[in-house]
């Protein structure tokens, strides 16, 4: 009998469907710190001559003044955003003087805390705020665990094949209740959603980067890992490092488990986190000698706040929230949050990593989805787990619906069911990109060795392994490309207007009359009630 996903692959294939698939939106936001050429944390501001990073719509900042974030425009070929990508390299190249870019996800050798300065947006109730919110950030998390970096890849699919999926389903299921088009499409993203999370996994074996990281980002906290060299610490067989525990980790936070099963739970947990006092945080209240320190003493000072490997998102109206935009209109596209930078590349990720991308993240949104219990939950986020830090341990094993199989052998079968997703995106494109790509992960699952983290582990050896020393020769190579490929004159010109642009948004704002800041803050918390719900087309 047919599959859920055999059925819905032969019904994207027919000829009047096949339009739809060309459809749809990748983007990549890029983080990367700016660093000295020691490689040491820069501590110049972030370059007027970009922009101001409140207002810029490409080349803005995250959590650290030096950690900058590089945010592609949406388009329907991971080849044209990637050429995006590597246009906003350029320009910045061209601005940043002696500076480089940091090639690694996990951080370099980091100052004192209070030498770690954070992102400054200017003057302007909105720029104080993503200040003040950062300033919670460095409270709650400290200020090392800001400055890890990643790929995040954003990707949606054509809002006519949500309809198509739709029509054809409910043809076939005559008397049962039909979604309303909005209501259907946020259904089948948290479908997709719930899928990456069975098989997320996979993506950190494939492409997980940084098994090593600089001794002294752990700051003298209790760990498990080896010892490389006097300052690298690493574990042998991990993946990334950056998505174990040693990453991200919050007492706060580990008990917030979002409801992935519809959109209505889902906004009502998060809605629940932005406004739960947590008494930790609200020992240390929301100033101190008349300073702000943080937004609020809730679980979550915003949405945003929430560490996830994945998120539900949809573009945002001026003065909205991230809740209040998925609950009035529902989800427009899904945000994959684990992709370490791949330090061989110059601009943090390939193109075969996207074709890959794209074909798992369909097979995730066509593949039967059923809900997840907090069982299976938990089950999820242990074979997560598992493989960020041993994935490449020979023999390694996963659970799988409650028997153990060896991540290889999963990993291959899973393979076996993407391939033919791949097989219709090149049908549609008239090429072979993606059973390329699927071709070269395939390999990975068969020797190890050929696998990012490690390769980053065998490059090591020739750096004396050292993780700076590694590091900062990749950022030095990458450096030397983008300065010899500097932006043509139209693109300089591109990227010139749009940062006059924004710093004449911002003067704009700061010259404005501003409301007291208090209040401001006190009317952005209350902003994230939902007044509307799913209904409507």
């Amino acid at each position: 009998m047919p599959t859920l996903l055999t059925r819905r692959l032969a019904l994207l294939a027919e000829e009047k469907h096949r339009a739809v698939l060309a459809g749809g939106l990748r983007g990549i936001e890029r983080e990367t710190l700016r660093v000295d050429r020691a490689g040491h944390l820069a501590r110049t501001p972030h370059p007027v001559a970009m922009g101001a990073a409140l207002t810029h719509p490409q080349i803005t900042t995250d959590y650290a003044e030096t950690l900058l974030e590089f945010i592609t425009p949406a388009e329907r070929d991971i080849a044209t955003t990637l050429a995006k990508l590597d246009g906003i390299h350029r320009y910045a190249y061209s601005k940043l003087g002696d500076e480089l870019l940091w090639s690694q996800s996990m951080p370099c050798a980091l100052p004192a805390e209070q030498d770690i300065e954070i992102a400054w947006y200017g003057s302007s109730n909105l720029g104080t705020l993503k200040h003040v919110y950062r300033r919670g950030l460095a409270l709650r998390y400290g200020k090392a665990m800001q400055c890890i970096a990643g790929i995040h890849y954003n990707y949606s699919l054509d809002e006519r094949l949500w309809r198509v999926l739709a029509d054809h389903e409910a043809d076939s299921q005559a008397g049962a209740p039909r979604l309303t088009p909005r209501a259907y499409q946020s259904e089948a993203y948290f479908a997709t959603i719930r899928n990456f999370r069975r098989y997320s996994w996979l993506l950190m074996y494939l492409f997980g980067a940084s098994p090593v990281l600089s001794s002294g980002f752990l700051r003298g906290r209790p760990h498990q890992l080896d010892t490389l060299s006097a300052d690298t610490l690493y574990l042998p067989y991990a993946t990334s490092l950056r998505m174990s525990d040693l990453g991200y980790q919050n007492d706060a936070q580990s008990g917030l488990r979002p409801h992935e099963n519809c959109l209505d739970s889902y906004v009502a947990t998060m809605t629940k986190a932005v406004n739960q006092p947590y008494e930790p945080y609200a020992r240390l209240g929301t100033k101190r000698d008349g300073e702000w320190i943080q937004l609020n003493t809730n679980v979550l000072q915003i949405e945003n706040e929430y560490y996830s490997t994945i998120r539900p998102k949809r573009v945002i109206q001026t003065g909205e929230r991230p809740i209040q935009a998925l609950c009035a209109r529902g989800v427009q596209y899904i945000e994959v949050r684990c992709m370490d930078v791949d330090p061989f590349e110059p601009v943090g990720i390939s193109e075969q990593a996207g074709r890959f991308l794209d074909a798992f993240l369909l097979f995730c949104a066509l593949e039967d989805s059923p809900p997840t219990t907090p069982e299976q939950g938990a089950v999820y986020a242990d074979n997560f787990a598992r493989t960020v830090k041993e994935g490449r341990r020979p023999g390694l094993t996963l659970n799988r619906q409650g028997a153990e199989v060896a991540l290889t052998a999963w990993g291959a079968e899973l393979l076996e069911r993407i391939r033919p997703v791949a097989a219709l995106l090149d049908a549609q494109r008239g090429d072979h990109v993606h059973g390329d790509a699927l071709a070269a992960q395939s390999a990975k699952l068969a020797d190890a060795t050929l696998t990012p983290s490690a390769k980053v582990l065998q490059a090591l050896q020739a750096h004396g392994n050292s993780f700076n020393a590694f590091a900062l020769a990749q950022s030095q190579q990458h450096a030397a490309y983008f300065r010899d490929h500097p932006p043509s004159a139209d693109d300089a010109a591109y990227f010139d207007q749009l940062a006059a642009v924004s710093l004449a948004e911002q003067a704009a704002m700061e010259a404005a009359p501003q409301a007291d800041f208090d209040d401001y803050v006190a009317a952005y918390r209350a902003s994230n009630l939902c007044q509307s719900r799913q209904g409507g087309d």
